[in-house]
């Protein structure tokens, strides 16, 4: 299945999947069930990034893993068994919705997509909005064996790290949340925003294997706190490329461990 879905495709397909709503704000973790509650995509479920996709933060990071058990719980809380079709938006172009679809890739659950240009381009086509939750039919999710796909601060040595985070945050001129500014000494920076469009979509695949062409195959993403990396991660796909290892702590769990930082727009 391609990782992404146009919002036209999307709406010949709506009774057939599970449409979630991943909105977030790195400033007002509440502001995403706010905003949903005042228009989102008719049947879309909300899903919360704090409590249904991340364990409390501490030394490992922001957003680390839930326990795989948790994370089975989750999905059959939102209606989603291992035969639903998932559809996945946020408002910002895929950056926090990545997160879900590469969980559930993670898990093996391959019927997954983002939708390309987020909760805008569904707008843009003329698509209505509902208000108010969407509870959805509980189900039961088997406990998968595992997460898959990720990487520890500890096994980075002969990986090519990806920094998917902002210019600025990544050279340490700016650093709103993270005990360090700077980056991941050898990452090189490849901010979300080079995988998109000026009208938030992803670039074509032929565009993307441009901005990755010369990575090597053996490739971590890292970013803040373990979510936009998964828009890379999601980038490089849809160019064709093999499914990159996900550092999930990244450089929330890098800088409070002390490591060492380095800055500058080199790696």
């Amino acid at each position: 299945m391609h990782p992404l879905i146009s919002a036209e495709k999307l709406a010949t397909v709506m009774d057939d999947v599970q449409i979630c709503d991943i909105r977030w704000d790195l400033t007002d973790p509440t502001k995403g069930r706010q905003t949903y509650r005042r228009g989102h995509i008719p049947g879309a479920v909300f899903v919360d990034l704090d409590s249904d996709l991340s364990a409390p933060p501490g030394t490992s990071g922001r957003h680390p893993l839930p326990s795989i058990e948790e994370f089975a719980a989750t999905l059959g809380k939102l209606g989603i068994d291992p035969a639903t079709r998932v559809v996945t938006y946020d408002d910002v172009s895929g950056q926090i919705a990545a997160r879900f679809w590469w969980m559930l890739r993670s898990i093996g659950h391959e019927e997954v997509q983002v939708l390309d240009g987020g909760l805008g381009a569904w707008v843009d086509r003329g698509g209505s909005l509902a208000t108010g939750d969407v509870t959805p039919e509980p189900t039961e999710y088997p406990v998968p064996a595992g997460f898959t796909g990720t990487v520890s601060h500890d096994d980075l040595v002969g990986h090519t790290v990806i920094d998917a985070r902002a210019g600025e945050r990544y050279r340490g001129e700016h650093e709103p949340i993270d005990p360090k500014a700077g980056h991941i000494p050898g990452a090189i920076n490849i901010p979300t925003t080079a995988n998109l469009d000026h009208t938030g979509r992803f670039l074509s695949s032929s565009a993307l294997s441009e901005v990755y062409g010369e990575i090597s195959d053996h490739v971590a993403v890292s970013c803040g706190s373990g979510v936009n990396a998964c828009h890379d991660a999601l980038a490089m796909v849809v160019a064709g490329r093999p499914m990159p290892e996900i550092y999930v702590g990244s450089f929330s769990e890098w800088s409070r461990r002390d490591k060492p930082v380095a800055t500058g727009p080199h790696p």
